[in-house]
């Protein structure tokens, strides 16, 4: 039947998700929602490449029950559900090299995967539906190879009840009405991982970011490719009717903050980006690839709400364009985010970052010093420390190389890693590479290789 490497799990924080055995060219998604009973009718027919030879694959799955599997490419033997997996296993074996496809079709009441995280995935609101992918929520809503570094493109088709806006990554390509249903079609060209696929529903109204006297927009019907070079970057966000006057004054500064990050951190990678705020109030705010998901209680303009939402805009480019090929180097996402917040700050006129670094730091002193943030374990990535000491880092490297050379390297950072995954050790390379007599080694090791906080 196969060896028992086909469903290795190449993560060790997530072990109990992704294989190694193959990797996801392009997922087609097809959905069915129906709010009022939470209930999921799914197609995902999934374009992959064999990794080795295979008799059988394992796809992640949970909570949610099969009911066919088919393909035009290989003889599906059989397939069974077992402990958060969906096994299928083939008449003949699938050559090493091989691409072959999958059509799947599943169903059921899609719910929150609980895990030392708290609960991830599909998530009901008050009136409508957040999914909150990070680290393995994926596996709630679709069957997926669930890992940082499997990226592929993505299609989603998603009909709902009439009067609910859906809003997926990428653009939106067409939108069909009937007497109760709609269904929207998107297209997400560039390639992304899993946990950051998302679904959105609510009673939304798309306005525009890049001007605030323009009340409502339609999205570009194309399917992706990119913007004209020059033009600004298009920003919506998707509102309740109730709160887009509370949404307009609190991104009415979100074009500067995206001109702000294109200066520091080079092109946005993708063709728009938009803010969904949900008519709930969220603990935090989260990021998918060309949008992030904020709550009600996120629209105000003081800074605590203001980081925020630059914090995830910044994962656009360090997270979703940029990712960590395994989740122990999760700070390559958070210390960068968490300097973008710093950086907006200082560009907004606000403290400057070499003033938020101070006060970081004093308070980092007096926390306890037992966290290597290059390698934080499972229970500790989202560890508040791995963002701030990441940020602290990279404002450590700033200080030392100067800001010519730091912004330089960003941009050249993400230039030359766009839409690829990495690692901190291809990090420190680049550092040492690109910015000729700096031991990126001696200098961000302390920061990341060790318990102990380095001296300001």
């Amino acid at each position: 039947m196969g060896s028992s490497s086909e469903g290795s799990a190449p993560d060790p924080y997530t072990p109990g998700n992704g294989s190694t055995a193959y990797r996801v060219k392009h997922y087609d998604l097809t959905l069915d929602y129906k709010l009022a009973s939470n209930r999921l009718s799914g197609r995902a027919v999934l374009t992959m490449a064999a990794h080795r030879e295979l008799h059988q694959l394992e796809l992640d799955l949970s909570g949610l029950r099969t009911t066919k599997v088919t393909s035009d490419t290989v003889r599906v033997r059989s397939f069974k559900e077992r402990a958060g997996k969906l096994v299928v296993a083939f008449r003949d074996p699938v050559p090493d090299d091989a691409e072959l496809r999958l059509d799947i079709r599943y169903e059921g009441n899609p719910a929150p995967i609980s895990g030392i995280w708290g609960d991830v995935g599909w998530e009901e609101l008050t009136d409508g539906v957040l999914v909150a992918g990070q680290p393995t929520g994926a596996p709630s809503w679709f069957p997926c190879n669930d890992h940082p570094s499997g990226k592929a493109s993505y299609r989603f088709t998603v009909t709902t009840d009439a009067g609910y806006r859906a809003v997926c990554n990428g653009v939106l390509v067409s939108r069909i009405a009937k007497s109760s249903r709609t269904t929207w079609v998107y297209e997400q060209s560039e390639p992304m991982p899993t946990y950051l696929a998302t679904v959105q529903i609510g009673r939304y109204d798309l306005v525009a970011l890049n001007d605030p006297a323009q009340p409502a927009v339609h999205l570009p019907r194309h399917a992706g490719g990119g913007r004209e070079r020059g033009r600004p970057v298009p920003q919506y966000a998707a509102v309740p009717a109730a709160l887009a006057h509370a949404a307009k004054a609190s991104l009415g500064r979100h074009h500067e903050m995206m001109t702000a990050f294109e200066e520091c951190f080079g092109p946005y990678p993708f063709p728009q980006y938009l803010l969904v705020v949900a008519d709930d109030e969220l603990e935090i705010p989260l990021e998918a690839q060309t949008l992030s998901i904020i709550g009600r209680n996120h629209l105000d303009e003081g800074w605590e709400a203001q980081r925020l939402i630059a914090h995830e805009l910044a994962h656009q480019w360090f997270g979703n364009a940029v990712t960590t090929a395994r989740w122990q180097d999760i700070w390559l996402h958070e210390g960068f985010a968490c300097y973008a917040e710093w950086l907006w700050s200082e560009a907004s006129g606000a403290t400057t970052a070499e003033a938020h670094a101070r006060s970081t730091h004093q308070r980092l002193a007096g926390e306890p010093q037992d966290l290597v943030i290059g390698d934080p374990g499972a229970a500790d990535m989202f560890d508040d420390r791995v963002y701030k000491r990441g940020a602290l880092a990279l404002h450590a490297l700033r200080t030392a190389v100067g800001d010519d050379a730091f912004f330089g390297l960003l941009r050249s950072w993400t230039a030359e890693h766009r839409f690829g995954s990495v690692t901190t050790p291809d990090f420190l390379a680049f550092v040492t590479r690109t910015l000729p007599g700096t031991d990126a080694e001696a200098l961000l090791g302390p920061w990341l290789h060790t318990g102990a906080l380095p001296a300001p």
